[in-house]
């Protein structure tokens, strides 16, 4: 029987009842809304690469969207370009078309692991970049009014490490119900608005920046940002690599906390400090978890097979064979022990199904 171990970048998650891979856009809606009419819970899951499962098996339907298209609009004399790209699509396979294309905006997204679908609902970022900075439009399968709707990116509302999309899986959004682990909408496309050129946006992430030999706001070419990136998330574990247990995780487990003026004042003189929508504050969730005593490489005991990366604060992984408990019993010793250091309460950033933090 599949496992949801087997299907997760994380490595753990109990049996699940059935498995879907679907092909078109009307086998996705349809195993959607045949679960959805059954009243059973169903998981449409892309690179498994966001979700920490529990290890009792999973009572309803994982559907997988197996599409893998990049479709190409010229938009002429504007000097831009419309792509629009499948839910399925490997996100990183994206990245890589659009530097050797020369479509500006996602390079310093190289290296996410995940499909297309899931970048709006997490608003995917790094490196100063956010996937917000260039959707246009979210094509999705509303599962409460049962029939396809366009969201343009004003009404995707998006934030930081958030949108619409996620606060409907959690039940934040009005009237959207409980529809977790899969948001309301289910992403069927997206499209992208990029300008045409060979030098990235301007990079607005000091280590990025350094690694490419320029400064902060400058420009670089799309392939050298894309290979620095590639090269800097390398050295923090945050790329995939089946060799590697250091690099078996979720990537980055905390969001960056945001915080409120005081909540930021409270903080010690040195903790990192960014100006972030609102007038508030954000912060480092890989500082608060050093600075509260968590070095690269922590577990709970000697034997434990759950780890912090030994490259990387922020990544919680799977050595091998540790069930979704030890990754829990982890995750929640660094977030309490954080909140005991600074009152921030750091929050998880893959989705959690069936088990609680």
């Amino acid at each position: 029987m599949t496992q949801l171990a087997d299907l997760t970048t994380l490595r753990v998650g109990g049996a699940i009842r059935a498995l879907v891979d679907t092909r078109g856009e009307r086998d996705l809606i349809d195993a959607v809304q045949d679960a959805d009419e059954t009243g059973e819970p169903v998981l449409v899951l892309g690179g498994g690469s966001n979700i920490l499962a529990g290890d009792e098996p999973f009572a309803g339907t994982v559907v997988r969207d197996r599409r893998n298209e990049i479709m190409v609009q010229d938009d002429g004399a504007c000097g831009g370009v419309s792509v629009t790209v499948t839910a399925g699509t490997p996100w990183d396979d994206v990245v890589e078309r659009a530097c050797e294309e020369g479509w500006v905006g996602i390079e310093a997204l190289s290296g996410i692991p995940g499909s297309a679908g899931a970048t709006p609902v997490q608003n995917v970022g790094a490196y100063g970049a956010e996937v917000a900075d260039v959707i246009a439009l979210v094509r999705v399968w509303d599962r409460l009014e049962r029939r396809v709707r366009s969201l343009a990116r004003v009404d995707c509302a998006f934030s930081y490490r958030d949108s619409l999309l996620k606060r409907s899986m959690l039940g934040q959004a009005p009237d959207a119900g409980v529809w977790s682990p899969t948001p309301r909408y289910v992403v069927l496309d997206v499209t992208m608005q990029m300008r045409q050129g060979t030098l990235s946006a301007p990079v607005r992430y000091a280590q990025l920046a350094a690694a490419l030999d320029i400064a902060e706001g400058d420009r670089a070419p799309l392939t050298d940002v894309r290979a620095a990136v590639l090269e800097v998330r390398g050295r923090k574990g945050m790329v995939l690599d089946e060799s590697d247990p250091d690099t078996w995780s979720a990537g980055s487990f905390f969001t960056n906390p945001v915080l409120s003026v005081e909540q930021a004042a409270a903080l010690p003189e040195d903790a990192p400090r960014f100006a972030a929508h609102g007038g508030r504050v954000k912060t480092s969730a890989a500082w608060l978890i050093e600075h509260a005593g968590f070095s690269r490489g922590f577990s709970v005991s000697a034997d434990a097979r759950a780890a912090l990366s030994s490259k990387h604060t922020l990544a919680v992984t799977n050595r091998g064979g540790a069930p979704a408990a030890e990754v829990v019993e982890l995750a929640r010793t660094v977030r309490d022990g954080v909140r005991d250091a600074f009152g921030v309460t750091l929050v998880p950033e893959p989705v959690l199904l069936g088990i609680e933090l």
